[in-house]
This record gives C-alpha cells, structure tokens and sequence, in this order.
C-alpha cells in the first residue's frame, strides 16, 4: 500500500494524547462509610469490571477512529508502481514495411494493427508514434487517426537495431518517468538477428503480427538471356515461398500494351522466357496474379537506344586489335598519333588509350589528369623502347608505384583477380586453374602497393593494376613481346574498361540500394536532371562532367515504376525502379527466445497488460467508511452498554 499524502502519517501520533489522559486519569474517588457493606462491595466490584471494559471498548474504538481518519486523509492506493509521483510515456513503433501486406485472419497485418490502436488508446492519451519513415511525436490517436488510416507501405525496412534506437529517441531525458516502449512488426527474419539489451529504464513490449499463410509468389529478377541482330531472349525469375503451384499465368508489357503471356509450373523456383524486337526501346511491365503480398507482382524494366561509347586510342604504331574490340555498334573509336593529337578531343572521350607510345610529354600527361578527373578512364601500355622518365612522372601522377628498369626474363600471367569488376559480371563461369597462360618476353617490373591488382605474373608482381579510373599494364602486349592478344582475356579486360568508362543505365534498378549510372549530356551547369513518373517528380544527386552527368540514387525514388529522365522538357532516356525482393520470403523470427522483452501477439492484450501494471486502486473511501463504522459503534456502546 502506497500514499499520495504519506506525509499526513505523521499526525497517528496523535493517537498518544487519548492514550495518556485514560491510563493517567486525574480524578479522585473519596470513600464513604456505610454500616452494612457487605452487598454493596459486590455491587461496587461489578460496576468497577463493567465501567473498566466499557472505557478500554470506548477507547480502542475512538483511536480506530481517529487512525482511519488520518488514513484517509494521506489517500492510500494499490499500484504495482508509484503511479502517483511519476509520470507515462508510451512510445509506439509500428513497422509498415511491405511485409506487412500479409493477409492475417482479419486483413492485411499493418490495417488491422491500424484499426486496433484506434480501438484501443483512448482518443486522448498522449503518445509518440514511429513508422519506417514518420514520426508523431507527443500526440494522441485523435489527431492522427487520418494519417493512421491513409498510412502506405513502404520499401525501406529498418533493420531492427535501428527501429529500437529511433523509437528510444522519442522518449524524454526525464528519470523519473514510466516509459512503455511497443514494438508492433511482422518479426520477419532478416540477415541481422534481434537483439534487445537490457534496458531497466523503458519496458519493451514486442507484438509478432503472423499471417494466416505464408506462401507468397514474387517476380523475382529478369536479365538478358541471349542475344542476336533481330531479337533478344529475355529471362524472368520466379520465387515461389510455399507450396507449389501449376500453370502460373506471367504477362509482358510494353509501355501497357500487353506482349506476350506463358505460364509456368512454380515449385521454390522457376524461369520463364520472352523474345521482345532487338533495336527497340522498351518500357517493360511483367506481371503475375498472386493474393499474399502485392508490391513483388510487378517488376518494371526498360531497354533504350544504345549510348555509343567514344574512345580514343593514342599510338604511332598498328592499332587494329582495338577496332575488332571496340565495334561500331558500341563504340566510336578515334585513333591519333602523338604528332596530330589535338588535346581539344579529350572533351569527348570516355576512355582514352595509350598504346605503346614511347614519350608522354608533361602537356599530355597534365590534359589526362584533367580527364580523368571530370570522370574519364585510362589505359597506359608501356613501350619497349619507352622513355622511363616519362612513365614514371605519369604514374605518380596518377598514384601507382614506378617501372623499374626492363627485365628481359620470360614471365607468364597466372593470377586473375576473379572478384575485380572487370570479370565479375559473368566472365568466366568458374575459376580456371589449367588454362594456357600468357605470358611476356619483357616487361616493367613494379611493386604493387597502392592500386588493385587484376592480373598477376608468377611472382605476383602486377601485369595489369588499377587505381580508381586508370589502368596500367606493365609490359607491351604486342605480338613480339606477348601472346596476350591471342588468348580470349583481352576482349573482356578492354571491353569493359570501355563499358565501365561509361556506365549507361542496366534494366532496372533496385530502391534502397546504392545505384549509380552516367548520363551522356552536355548541360548547362544552372540546369539539372529529373527522374519524373506521373505527377512525381525527383531530383536525383548528380556529378556534372564534360560530356556526362553521373546520376546517384538510393532511398529515392519511393516508388516502383518507369521513369523518364528529363532535361527541362527533353527525356532523354527511361530509368526502371523496382522494390527490393528482400521481404518477399515470409520466413518469421522466433521470440519465444527473446530476452528483455514481453511478447505478446495481440495489441488490446499489451494495452491491458500496460493498463493493469499502472492501475491505482484508491482506498481512502474504505478508511472513510472503516470510521462511520467506529462512530456507530463507539454511539451502540455508550447507550447499551452497562
């Protein structure tokens, strides 16, 4: 039992006073003398008993009195808590990540939740509420019960860490207050585990939403299977979580003009197969009909007209093996010598090679450094009868370690750097180890300490390094020198050195995730670009070059479609979004092994629980009615008993 007033307590000593003045009473009897006492002296013993019970009745009965009076009046309660003297926080995390779609036995997990707060908090109470990506802070469900009602799905679920810590943020600096902290999610297993560490100053309550069923099918990925002059293979993906399904109908379209249907029979996995027009520009939509989970029935993707690629190559020597690489389909390829070369051209280049020339005059190698650093790539292949001088002034400009003298003994090529972006892509379809090694006649030896290796001599010396957009070979790799040319590696290595010079825009691209493409455009530096879909319009990070703008996004666009990207009024090409897959597996965490935390599966439960933990029982009416019944009784003594 606890008091609102305890201080009023110290008044029961009061109790002594009635206590002292009956057991030290002042008044004094006087004998009087009679003849025959005999029966008298029984009569006065029987009076002393009776008045004697009668006064300790009396008193007992008026300190009782006064006690509860006194009690009351500190007005004492019941409270697993000192309710009185500290003050509630309730902080309320509700997840409406996309896993949330899942159908419970009453709808959709998040408008159920949404309906049940509504229900359950008073309208008045004050609260904070944290979603994934907006905060009501010290409110109450009134006036947020629209915005509750209209609250969307969205596709960044926060890791669970990371909801825990926003939601404390919410709650003041204040010690002396109850905080009550609700967790209401979907629990949906993610790579990161739940972890909750204890926390004696905010009481967590987790609330696991679970679905009726956990079988969900989702248009997984799609990628370019194969690939001819008339047509191309396109390849869909198809995830099913839970059990299987026949004849599946998948439709494809075209900027909403429907292309082509298939069905498949989907156990776990499956793949479906479309032939579209090559040389065609593609606003694609595939769909599936699926009732669990909507935002992964869709998958958008685009094809554009294809951005040539310009490269320049600079040798005084034969350079064919180049244009059999970089072909006019994909590239535009210039060749200058060191005599004729016009500095002016580099503004229109993505990548630019040196191949084999044997001085780089300062003028050269300062105009590279410029390119290089408005976004252009570089290749340096050293010469035999090069002048050292000059590639070593080169490479420290550009942060790699200097050629050593020419070494004449025969090397030969036996480390690839399978996880380097230039093979990464499906280059090879698994790691080679009995291949025909290239291999070198002479070459530049050089210590690799401060640029990425991605191919290695035997010696792990470094045969081709690279430093964020510039690539140096250390030996020529003509036919007198090296059979380098004659092995397949140096169609992918130039290749994509090429591709990654400038990187157009993939199929589609993936909100949330760090994505980055390059825009071949010439604007003003005042104008910018926007990615618009409807009536939204976005402007992404972007990094103006000379003849490029490089496009960054992450969390943004929020929403999955086709997008134009727009200079002004001019699209000058589309850019595809889709929603990360991630919550398309319904696979739940287990919180029966949850420490520092209650769980609980139902809202209305966790809001009584919360309500019977705070509850005060108020008792100051029953000592009020404890004392009317010592005044009756005190009143029935006096008059009845003799």
């Amino acid at each position: 039992m606890q008091f609102k007033n305890p201080e009023l307590l110290y008044a029961l000593f009061l109790l002594l006073i009635p206590i002292i003045v009956h057991l030290f009473q002042l008044r004094k009897f006087q004998k009087v003398y009679f003849t025959n006492v005999a029966a008298l002296k029984k009569v006065q013993l029987q009076t002393r008993k009776s008045a004697t019970i009668k006064k300790w009745l009396t008193l007992l009965t008026r300190l009782l009195l006064l006690a509860a009076i006194i009690i009351a009046f500190a007005q004492p309660y019941l409270s697993k808590t000192n309710t009185f003297n500290t003050k509630t926080e309730t902080v309320i995390y509700l997840d409406n990540s996309f896993s949330m779609q899942a159908k419970g036995e009453k709808g959709d997990l998040l408008k159920r939740a949404v309906q049940d707060l509504i229900e359950t908090i008073p309208e008045t109470e004050t609260l904070s509420l944290i979603t994934n990506t907006e905060s009501y802070r010290n409110t109450t469900i009134k006036a947020i019960k629209n915005e509750l009602l209209q609250l969307d799905y969205v596709s960044n679920q926060l890791p669970y860490d990371a909801a825990l810590l926003k939601s404390k943020k919410a709650f003041s600096s204040d010690k002396n207050t109850l905080k009550n902290l609700i967790f209401i999610s979907d629990f949906q297993q993610k790579k990161a585990t739940l972890n909750i560490k204890q926390d004696t100053a905010i009481a967590i309550n987790l609330v696991q939403l679970k679905p009726v069923s956990t079988n969900n099918i989702a248009v997984d990925s799609l990628f370019i299977s194969k690939q001819d002059p008339n047509s191309l293979e396109l390849t869909v993906v198809l995830k099913n979580n839970g059990l299987e399904v026949k004849n599946l109908p998948i439709s494809l379209f075209d900027n909403g003009n429907l292309l082509s249907k298939a069905s498949v029979d989907l156990d776990g996995k499956a793949t479906a197969i479309f032939n579209i027009p090559n040389n065609k520009i593609i606003k694609g939509k595939v769909t599936i009909e699926d009732k669990q989970l909507q935002f992964d029935n869709a998958l958008y993707f685009n094809i554009n007209e294809t951005s040539k690629i310009n490269v320049l190559a600079i040798n005084d020597t034969n350079t064919s093996y180049l244009s059999r690489i970089f072909t006019e389909d994909e590239f535009l390829l210039t060749t200058k010598t060191t005599s004729n070369l016009d500095y002016s051209l580099f503004d229109t280049q993505n990548l630019i090679v040196i191949d084999e020339t044997e001085t780089l005059p300062n003028s050269l190698v300062t105009a590279l450094k410029v390119f290089t650093d408005k976004g252009g790539a570089v290749v340096l292949i050293p010469s035999l009868k090069g002048k050292l001088s000059d590639y070593n002034t080169f490479l420290q400009r550009f942060g790699f370690a200097p050629f050593e003298a020419l070494n004449t003994a025969e090397k030969r090529i036996t480390t690839i750097n399978y996880a380097h972006p230039l093979y990464a892509n499906g280059v090879f379809e698994k790691q080679v180890d009995n291949f025909q090694y290239p291999k070198v006649n002479r070459y530049y030896p050089q210590t690799n300490t401060k640029t990425t290796a991605v191919l290695q001599f035997e010696d792990a010396k470094p045969f081709l390094s690279q430093n964020k957009s510039v690539y140096v070979f250390s030996a020529p790799i003509n036919k007198t020198n090296s059979n380098f040319k004659n092995i397949n590696l140096i169609v992918p290595t130039f290749y994509n050195i090429a591709k990654q010079s400038l990187n157009t825009t993939t199929l589609y691209y993936t909100i949330g995730q760090s994505n980055s493409y390059d825009v071949p455009v010439n604007i003003q530096q005042d104008r910018v670009l926007t990615l618009v879909n409807g009536t939204d319009k976005i402007i992404p990070e972007q990094n103006y070059f000379n003849n490029k703008v490089v496009i960054k996004t992450n969390d943004i666009p929020e929403k999955s479609g086709i997008y134009d990207l727009k200079n002004n009024t001019t699209i000058l090409q589309n850019v595809s979004y889709n929603y990360n897959r991630a919550e398309s597996n319904l696979n739940y965490i287990n919180l029966d092994d949850v420490k520092h935390a209650t769980v609980n599966n139902n809202i209305s439960t966790v809001f009584e629980n919360i309500n019977n933990d705070t509850k005060v029982n108020e008792l100051w009416k029953w000592f009020v009615i404890l004392g009317l019944v010592l005044l009756i009784i005190e009143m029935l003594i006096l008059k009845y008993l003799k």
